[in-house]
């Protein structure tokens, strides 16, 4: 059986726990951006103002509601639930006690996005700070290297340069690209990932991803472009995929994705050349039994 302090200790170290508050409950402010320059002198956040609003569960800043025990102390909303109503602190019952106090602090405090160290300048209400961080546009990219779980995160450029040095992907220069990709099995559909290629055009990088998967019960071959950088930069550039022989070719065209959106969601959204199994051993030629695909495809910037 396991003890109540355990039970907590438990929960202390695994920060999973607790979700993140919905932006729904929050106090709806207006958000207004102050460069660092232009901060008031006044207004310094301590440390131990910073304690007083992390949640001794799961360590995260809490939003309201900012529940307290009878004792006065506080825990964050997201893990009341889950302690069985009773206090991580002293063990007593918790009730349904708000912190109003804490709250008011909260909502007198100004503080930095917390991907400052990323460009970001700006300063916002605690209320509204998580809801620009969940948007902000110097917040950094998840490594979109499909063949493992990567948890590299960064800026392009940085991005670019770990591809290179540490996941040792093809880097071409130019718009267009002929590749061709084989596999001596092609029955075996599962984990079957061809190695990323990132293309450098018009000033930007963009990953061109091939791999296999289920598709209900049928095996299929998926290919797409994903732009490194954010959507509304994605949207100014279209691209072609070709793949075809024997008198016969498959043709897609779209608009790549932002590297915002994992390849994994990409892939199971299917926007991308979706080439069933026999379909590709087809266009393979010889006796079907080794998976020979040629895909062509070229970039482009929309005027």
């Amino acid at each position: 059986m396991t003890t109540g302090g355990a039970l907590f200790d438990d929960m202390r170290t695994n920060r999973e726990v607790a979700e993140s508050p919905q932006i729904e409950d929050m106090v709806e402010i207006n958000e207004n951006v102050t460069p660092l320059q232009c901060l008031k002198p006044n207004v310094v956040v301590t440390s131990s103002v910073r304690e007083l609003l992390e949640c001794p569960v799961c360590l995260n800043a809490m939003y309201p509601p900012i529940h307290q025990c009878s004792n006065g102390h506080t825990l964050c909303s997201g893990c009341k639930p889950r302690v069985h109503n009773r206090c991580p602190t002293c063990r007593h019952e918790l009730g349904n006690i708000r912190c109003l106090a804490l709250e008011k602090v909260a909502a007198s405090l100004d503080l930095p996005c917390k991907y400052q160290n990323f460009g970001c300048l700006g300063i916002y209400p605690y209320y509204s700070k998580l809801k620009h961080e969940l948007q902000c546009a110097y917040r950094p990219y998840n490594c979109p290297y499909a063949g493992s779980e990567c948890t590299v995160m960064g800026s392009i450029p940085f991005l670019v340069t770990h591809l290179k040095d540490d996941h040792k992907v093809d880097m071409h220069n130019g718009s267009t690209f002929n590749h061709r990709y084989v596999k001596s099995n092609p029955h075996e559909v599962e984990n079957a990932t061809w190695m990323l290629t990132v293309f450098s055009c018009f000033g930007e990088y963009f990953c061109l991803h091939f791999e296999a998967f289920q598709l209900g019960m049928a095996p299929v071959y998926v290919a797409f472009l994903r732009f490194m950088g954010d959507e509304h930069e994605a949207k100014n550039y279209t691209y072609s995929l070709e793949v075809g022989a024997n008198g016969r070719k498959m043709v897609w065209q779209g608009v790549p994705r932002s590297i915002r959106d994992s390849h994994r969601k990409v892939r199971d959204s299917f926007d991308g050349l979706i080439i069933q199994r026999n379909m590709a051993l087809f266009f393979s030629g010889g006796d079907r039994k080794e998976l020979k695909l040629r895909v062509t495809g070229r970039i482009w910037k929309e005027q």
